[in-house]
């Protein structure tokens, strides 16, 4: 059997190491031209993520990655803070949990090391389909499934699998259309190391995530990471994260607009500048700002959030085949959970189990792919149910209704956190 896999992201990785360790022949095609380069900071993995990955690849990359993995059980409880910085509340106790949060490059280079020559940058594909010729959106039950490319001959399989995103070349074809639209926010983010800020928000961050959201659609989610102090592994000669000391990886959020959307066009301080001048315009307190402030600029990024349906119904809809899809190409998930790449992974380790079946000739290929796509759904929904929760938080400050209940509410909110623990309320007061 051979599977070719469109898109060298963490999902489409995961599942080409998978494949590759259990013998059967794959390739994956990424447009990149280098593993680095990848968007985003870190991403989060959950317990049912890190199982998965342990299916995927050899036990010397998960030792690598533990290695580099800083662990939510060694943090704070996370805060949520109103617009003022005061303390509304907190998240769970984080002592027994058995997530990590990694580095996105440091995952998927590690991914791009399992999958060894399968993996060919510098490709980008331009169709998928059944027949040698034929239209982009015509696809054939008969014939072995083709991706074509850009620049350079076709290539067939036994199986495609699209892993190319929230763009998805792939899921567009299987779909006849997109298979997400926009969330309606747009989100920025950067790094900011601790040590740069000052004592009064060294203290009130402290080492724990936190999220603040204020009237008129404002919200800023604020990260804690740290691979080296908060190790999930303590094995030094094993680690190979980027980030190598305290670091808040934060995000800012707003309704998309024209004046949120033209933000995007920005870069480096220049963005930093006018997102810091659109909190200040919202109210928001200048200490509360100061992780934004003091982030290194060449940091500073913007990104669109687009989002599927979280209906499960909704999701893949289209028969099984030798063509299929995973991770954000079917299930787009705003970054609002912190599960997307974890949803991908499991997609990944789901899809081997039932290829592996296909491969082993306990099932038609067909079959396996209708198998794996029904728990893919029963996935993406679960997944997107709690990503697009805060997302419609945020959206419901920007209404008057909205706005005017949280301006209300959060004083009364931080008053109570306050004679709850009148010793940290006090500090972040």
């Amino acid at each position: 059997m051979r599977v070719v896999v469109v898109g060298g992201g963490i999902g489409g990785l995961a599942l080409a190491a998978g494949l590759r360790r259990r013998g059967i022949e794959v390739a994956v095609f990424e447009r990149d031209t280098d593993v680095a380069a990848t968007g985003g900071y870190h991403i989060t993995l959950d317990e049912r993520a890190q199982s998965a990955l342990k299916d995927l690849v050899e036990p010397k990359i998960m030792q690598r990655l533990l290695a580099s993995g800083s662990a939510l059980r060694l943090r704070e409880r996370d805060a949520f803070w109103d617009r003022r910085g005061r303390l509304l509340g907190h998240g769970p106790d984080l002592s027994d949990s058995a997530s990590i949060d990694v580095d996105r490059i440091t995952l998927r280079m590690l991914l791009a090391e399992a999958v060894g020559d399968g993996l060919h940058l510098g490709c980008n594909v331009s169709g998928v389909g059944h027949d040698d010729h034929g239209a982009p959106r015509v696809r054939f039950t008969d014939g072995a499934p083709r991706v074509r490319f850009t620049d350079g001959a076709p290539v067939s399989a036994d199986l495609v699998v699209g892993a190319d995103g929230t763009h998805s070349v792939v899921a567009r074809h299987l779909a006849a259309g997109p298979t997400n639209r926009p969330a309606g926010i747009i989100g920025f983010s950067g790094r900011t190391l601790r040590q740069d800020l000052s004592p009064g928000e060294h203290q009130r961050l402290g080492p724990r995530s936190g999220l603040a959201i204020g009237p008129r659609g404002g919200a800023l989610y604020v990260g804690f990471l740290d691979p080296v102090g908060n190790t999930a592994l303590d094995a030094p000669e094993l680690r190979m994260s980027v980030t190598t000391g305290p670091t808040y990886i934060w995000g800012a959020m707003f309704p998309e607009s024209t004046s949120s959307d033209s933000l995007r066009d920005l870069r480096g301080g220049e963005l930093q500048a006018a997102l810091l001048d659109r909190f200040r315009e919202r109210g928001w307190a200048e200490h509360t700002l100061e992780v934004i402030a003091q982030a290194d600029p060449h940091s500073v990024a913007g990104f669109r959030f687009n989002a599927a349906s979280t209906r499960a119904e909704d999701l893949a809809p289209w028969p099984a085949g030798r063509i299929t899809a995973l991770g954000d190409a079917v299930h787009a998930t705003p970054p609002t959970a912190g599960m997307g790449a974890g949803a991908a992974i499991r997609d990944a380790a789901s899809l081997l189990t039932h290829v592996s079946a296909a491969a082993d000739g306990t099932a038609t290929l067909t079959d396996a792919v209708d198998h794996f796509e029904a728990g893919m759904r029963r996935r993406g929904s679960e997944v997107l149910t709690l990503a697009m929760k805060t997302v419609r938080w945020i959206l419901a400050t920007d209404t008057t209704l909205g706005a005017a209940a949280t301006v209300v509410s959060t004083p009364i909110l931080a008053a109570a956190a306050r004679l709850r623990n009148p010793a940290r309320g006090s500090a972040v007061g």
